[in-house]
């Protein structure tokens, strides 16, 4: 989470060109690829850092003030109007006849931690980088409300996570991105979650949904079984002569809705009829009775 050298991610230069940065990054890219390198979270945090740098130094703008301003490149904006309001300041004061030069010598040493300069001139505070972070959990993980501990450049942070919250859904902790400046806020911090599904369940918004088989004589008579839920065991009722395909629901038995305690989707289950093999020679004789019958 700490500042990241996006021409040593590239393994370019920093006077690369635009050809250098588009060739290192696609040959990086097919390296780090996730479907190349399948369940390995070292390849996949290169080929999140990768494609970010990708992103500033293809952009002829960003890379302009990543190279000016660093870490800091996203406040250039706000780096700029500092730096022209010292210059008027500074034209004022030569109009004027007013400060010396050297008050506003290290104008920008201030900005950026060095010592400060006169102490009548109001120091420009900046809010700190955001930081982005990515978290893998399993769909058991988000059924309960629980917490998880975190380390961000190299702080631990304690954080709660709901119970609910859905593959790509991105939450805010206030205050754990990168440190303000001149006693500017502290940045935010960005958690996307990455949901990965090892269930028989599948997972739509809250409800979820399954699939069992049913026997042909439970089909066709009726009678109860018992389902598997998400978070036990059910019975349900077969009713007689059920069809193939037949989907029937369980209410408030699907996922939790997010930040609505104790509130539930539906659990959808599907039937799928097993055809009886290997019959004896007496049970092919009933069939042949039956179908003579219907």
């Amino acid at each position: 989470m700490a500042f990241i050298d996006y021409y040593k991610v590239l393994g370019v230069p920093k006077n690369a060109s635009d050809k250098e940065i588009k060739k290192a990054y696609r040959k990086l890219a097919r390296k780090f690829h996730p479907d190349l390198n399948p369940n390995d979270k070292v390849a996949e945090k290169r080929f999140k850092e990768i494609n970010e740098a990708n992103e500033v130094l293809s952009n002829t703008e960003n890379r302009k003030k990543y190279d000016e301003y660093g870490e800091h490149w996203q406040h250039a904006e706000e780096y700029e109007k500092a730096k022209q309001q010292e210059q008027y300041q500074r034209q004022s004061s030569d109009d004027l006849g007013g400060y010396a030069e050297e008050d506003f010598s290290d104008f920008f040493s201030s900005m950026f931690g060095g010592r400060s300069s006169g102490s009548h001139r109001q120091q420009v505070k900046f809010r700190g980088q955001d930081y982005n972070a990515s978290l893998q959990l399993n769909l058991k993980d988000v059924y309960t409300t629980h917490k998880r501990t975190l380390t961000v450049n190299n702080k631990n942070i304690r954080i709660t996570i709901p119970a609910g919250v859905e593959n790509g859904q991105i939450i805010k902790i206030k205050g754990h991105g990168g440190k303000g400046i001149n006693a500017g806020p502290n940045g935010d911090l960005y958690i996307e979650f990455s949901i990965v599904n090892t269930t028989n369940f599948k997972r739509d918004g809250d409800n979820l949904y399954t699939s069992i088989d049913l026997d042909l004589y439970k089909a066709i008579l009726g009678g109860t079984i018992t389902v598997n839920t998400f978070d036990g065991k059910a019975k349900l009722t077969v009713k007689p002569e059920t069809q193939n395909g037949t989907k029937v629901k369980l209410k408030g038995k699907g996922f939790p809705k997010y930040k609505k305690e104790g509130q539930f989707g539906d659990l959808y289950v599907t039937y799928n009829i097993k055809l009886p093999k290997k019959l004896t020679d007496k049970e092919k004789e009933l069939f042949n009775e039956l179908s003579k019958l219907r």
